[in-house]
């Protein structure tokens, strides 16, 4: 992971993608969100979404795997440099949750994470705060996912 002072608002990482099967829909689906239209497919041709739809919380939770793995690429390949790696903080939360277009069955998510702001912290200097919007962009590039995370990253030699 990187420290506060080597992001910039703008820099974005491509976390890579996630195919979305009928299986993993259901299965998700029947462990945490057991609607009709996530469970089974003929519920799902006759929703709104028009097929058997994953859980938005399913769409998200994928971004959340993506992002860990991403930056565990990134430690070990700063380790492999003889870098030191960045410890972050927890996040304080998210906003601007979105779920913009359904995610169906034999879609591919594409997820990408754009910095968009970044600040000192006022009550703790030695860490940063700093906002990136998430994004899933389907295999027709359209934007079915997106939302505003916040996390705490620490600053270089900070105390």
């Amino acid at each position: 992971m990187r420290f506060f002072e080597q992001m910039e608002v703008g820099q974005r990482r491509e976390l890579g993608s996630f195919t979305f099967t009928a299986d993993a829909i259901k299965k998700f689906a029947a462990q945490f969100d057991p609607q009709a239209f996530h469970l089974d497919e003929e519920e799902g041709h006759k929703s709104l979404f028009g097929g058997l739809a994953a859980s938005g919380w399913h769409v998200g939770s994928v971004c959340m795997k993506l992002l860990v793995a991403d930056a565990a690429r990134q430690a070990k390949e700063a380790l492999a440099r003889g870098e030191e790696v960045a410890v972050w903080g927890p996040s304080p939360g998210f906003r601007e949750l979105r779920w913009i277009g359904p995610v169906l069955s034999g879609d591919t998510i594409s997820f990408a994470s754009e910095i968009v702001s970044k600040r000192t912290s006022d009550t703790r200097p030695e860490w940063g705060i700093l906002q990136a919007r998430n994004t899933g962009t389907n295999q027709r590039g359209e934007l079915v996912f997106s939302l505003l995370a916040t996390a705490f990253v620490p600053r270089r030699g900070a105390a």
